[in-house]
C-alpha cells in the first residue's frame, strides 16, 4: 500500500493523492498535523522536511510532488519496482 504523509491546505499533497487514486491505486493518507507520531517517522526516519512524503516501500520513498515518480509507481501497479530515495 502506498502511503502519503501529507499537511493541510497542501496542494502538492492533493494532487498526488489524486494521481494514485486516479490510477485506482489504494493510498492511505496519515495527516501529519494530527500524528505526531507520524511527524516524528517522516523527519527523524525518513529525514524530510516537506510535504508530502510518500512511502511505496521501506526503500522507495520520496518528499514533493514528484510526476516521474507517481508515474513510476502506477506503471508498476504500486509496486516497488525501482528503489528510489531521496
Amino acid at each position: 500500500m502506498i502511503t502519503v504523509y501529507k499537511e493541510p491546505q497542501c496542494f502538492a499533497c492533493t494532487k498526488t493523492i489524486e494521481k494514485f487514486e486516479a490510477a485506482g491505486l489504494e493510498v492511505k493518507v496519515v495527516d501529519v498535523t494530527d500524528n505526531p507520531g507520524a511527524l516524528t517517522y517522516v523527519k527523524d526516519d525518513l529525514g524530510y522536511t516537506g510535504a508530502p512524503v510518500v512511502v511505496v516501500s521501506e526503500h522507495d520513498h520520496w518528499s514533493g510532488l514528484r510526476p516521474d515518480h507517481i508515474a513510476r509507481v502506477i506503471a508498476g501497479g504500486g509496486a516497488d519496482n525501482e528503489t528510489q530515495g531521496e
